[in-house]
């Protein structure tokens, strides 16, 4: 499944009447330039996970992070990790949910 698709299904599963009031999920762009994914994991099948940061830097142009803590996944990356991102996060989710 395309992870666009993936990540619409997600955000409709975890919709409850009160999660999606809070934040969410949030895709914003860094002035390096980059992308900033945080995603609201509370009341979700891995709310009580944690992951210290992790950083995977090759150069300036190819880098990203990624860490879970206070039940959020936070995720940044170079301009040409979106996808890659967001992949990491339905990862994660595969991983535990199965």
């Amino acid at each position: 499944m395309e992870i666009l698709d993936w990540i619409q299904n997600w955000f409709k599963d975890n919709c409850d009447g009160d999660w999606e009031q809070g934040e969410g999920i949030q895709i914003t762009t860094l002035e390096n330039p980059g992308w900033e994914i945080e995603i609201d994991i509370s009341n979700t099948s891995i709310a009580n996970i944690t992951i210290d940061g992790i950083l995977n830097e090759k150069s300036k142009k190819d880098w990203y992070g990624v860490k879970i803590e206070n039940q959020r996944f936070t995720a940044s990356g170079d301009a040409g990790k979106l996808k890659f991102l967001l992949e990491l996060f339905r990862e994660m989710i595969e991983k535990i949910e199965n």
